[in-house]
């Protein structure tokens, strides 16, 4: 995973279970304009591929993904 790319927000998910790390995304990305990044760190193995679905269906861009093993972090860009 790179250096940490810049963000406007942050959603700390660690510890919960999907769908809660979506859900708490979602409504993040309400408070953002378009073209701010959120950050999301989560430490459900799931998410990886649950963020990749969200992006896909909602239209807002998945910049990043990357984990250290334990924590698994997301950079989403608002359409």
């Amino acid at each position: 995973m790179n250096a940490q790319r810049p963000f406007d927000l942050e959603v700390d998910a660690r510890g919960l279970k999907c769908p809660l790390p979506i859900l708490r995304a979602k409504k993040a990305l309400a408070n953002l304009t378009s073209g701010q990044v959120l950050r999301v760190v989560a430490t459900d193995k799931g998410s990886v591929r649950d963020f990749q679905a969200f992006a896909k269906q909602t239209g807002n861009e998945l910049l990043e993904q990357g984990d250290d093993g334990v924590e698994f972090v997301h950079y989403l860009k608002r359409r």
